[in-house]
């Protein structure tokens, strides 16, 4: 049975996401307060895209728009019938920048299809979640920009499945974004094909304390407080010294954060670092005078909405 579009103008916004966290590579990810917004005109014309904020002028403006291709691509996968589009792009999140910007634009798609259809049972958050982890390769940016708060996420053969957290008030991002780029296919290229037992058992212990702490784990043994336990469960050794030559000032940074106690990461595939904890005036004063871009997110606790359609607000 044919699947027909019932709304001819949605809307969805969509937050950005940090992933990996330290030692959960692919599998670990959490959606940031930071969002880009899209709506679409379904018409009878030419596809054309109008895009403000980041990535104006340099992101497709056409058919070859990623948020454009992955609405057509859900609509195919349903058997809804294709249209023309008229779409708006506010953008906030950095692209290439280890935020999340590809699975955001990604999921916006999907979400827009799933408006456009207007039926709750239609490309349901599974579905785009799994759909959007075929595309990305991997699901540790779509669950949290599918689910919101943070996520474990895992694949098995081609399907994904996530569980959602909601991290207790000690998580309090602080994301140091530079003024360079960095593709996430470009920093992969860095990785080994084969780890060490040693260092597989060091990351598998991290990212198991990391996933208890952003449960709402508090309480450790003897003098282990929240932060230390924190420190800890942020630590890596699969990916992100590896990548070091391809980021050498994000890897200083996050030197240079941890140094100072503080939980520090590369976010995803860098080059943007993360907090795990709110900063000092002074570490924001100094990374800003060093080029950084320093901006508190909050863990966004809703995901992927569609703000505009019949489905608007669930």
């Amino acid at each position: 049975m044919s699947v027909r579009l019932r709304d001819d103008f949605v809307a969805v916004k969509v937050p950005a996401t940090t992933a990996n966290l330290g030692p959960g590579f692919d599998s670990m990810g959490m959606a940031l307060d930071l969002w880009d917004e899209v709506s679409i005109h379904a018409t009878a014309g030419a596809t054309s895209v109008v895009v403000e904020g980041e990535g104006a002028g340099t992101v497709g403006e056409g058919e070859d728009n990623l948020v454009v291709k992955c609405v057509r691509l859900a609509l195919d996968r349903v058997g809804a019938p294709q249209i023309g589009i008229r779409m708006h792009c506010t953008n906030r999140i950095p692209h290439s920048r280890g935020l999340g910007s590809s699975a955001s634009a990604i999921v916006a798609g999907l979400a827009l299809a799933r408006a456009l259809i207007g039926e709750e049972d239609v490309l349901t958050p599974a579905d785009i979640l799994a759909i959007g982890s075929e595309l990305e390769g991997h699901p540790d940016n779509v669950a949290p920009a599918v689910l919101g708060g943070a996520t474990i996420a895992w694949m098995e053969g081609e399907r994904a499945g996530a569980v959602r957290v909601m991290p207790p008030a000690q998580i309090s991002p602080v994301a140091f974004i530079p003024d360079f780029e960095l593709s996430t296919s470009q920093a992969r290229e860095a990785l080994e094909e084969r780890v060490s037992h040693e260092d597989a058992r060091f990351n598998l212990g991290r990212s198991a304390l990391l996933a208890a702490l952003l449960s709402g784990a508090s309480q450790g043994t003897g003098e282990y407080s929240f932060h230390d336990m924190l420190m800890d469960a942020t630590q890596d050794r699969l990916h992100q010294e590896q990548r070091r030559g391809a980021m050498e000032p994000s890897l200083a940074l996050v030197d240079w954060l941890r140094s100072a106690d503080l939980a520090a990461v590369v976010s995803g595939a860098g080059p943007t670092v993360l907090s795990l904890e709110s900063v000092g005036a002074d570490i924001r004063h100094e990374a800003q005078a060093a080029g950084w871009k320093v901006m508190e997110l909050a863990v966004a606790e809703r995901a992927v909405t569609i703000t505009r359609g019949r489905l608007a607000g669930k």
